[in-house]
């Protein structure tokens, strides 16, 4: 992966671990709602993020090329 998808995807992962560690405290139903609803879905969401920024950069990589 290029550049361009590693950046959200190493922010993505920290975000997720400082998550873990709040959870050590926090451990009520609500936590649970918040993790379901936002954070479990931020975390889908850059993940098929990353996976169309690098069908991007292969089709610029690609396009680059057959204009050489």
């Amino acid at each position: 992966m290029k550049a361009s998808g590693t950046r959200p995807s190493a922010i993505t992962k920290e975000l997720w671990n400082q998550w873990l560690q709040t959870r050590e405290y926090w451990q009520d139903t609500k936590a649970e709602e918040f993790q379901r609803r936002y954070l479990e879905e931020l975390v889908s969401s850059v993940e098929k993020a990353v996976t169309v920024i690098e069908q991007l950069d292969k089709l610029g990589d690609k396009i680059r090329k057959d204009c050489e």
